[in-house]
């Protein structure tokens, strides 16, 4: 299971994009703060904006954390 290894609505806020702005300026949709906000999945295009504007790379974002049912079947 991906998990978020950071709280991305914070970090983005403390880089002066809070949701409102993120809505307005049409950079993720209110659907897609839904998704972050519940640590929901998330497109490779929206994580990509994300990596831009946190000036980071995907692994600093995100975890893969296998679950006991992944692990029996994939392992």
């Amino acid at each position: 299971m991906i998990k978020y290894k950071i709280d991305v609505l914070a970090a983005l806020k403390a880089r002066g994009y809070s949701q409102p702005r993120l809505m307005s300026d049409k950079i993720l949709s209110g659907a897609t703060l839904a998704s972050i906000r519940h640590g929901g999945a998330i497109s490779t295009d929206t994580l990509n904006k994300i990596c831009i504007i946190l000036r980071c790379q995907p692994g600093d974002i995100l975890a893969s954390d296998p679950t006991d049912e992944e692990k029996i079947r994939f392992f």
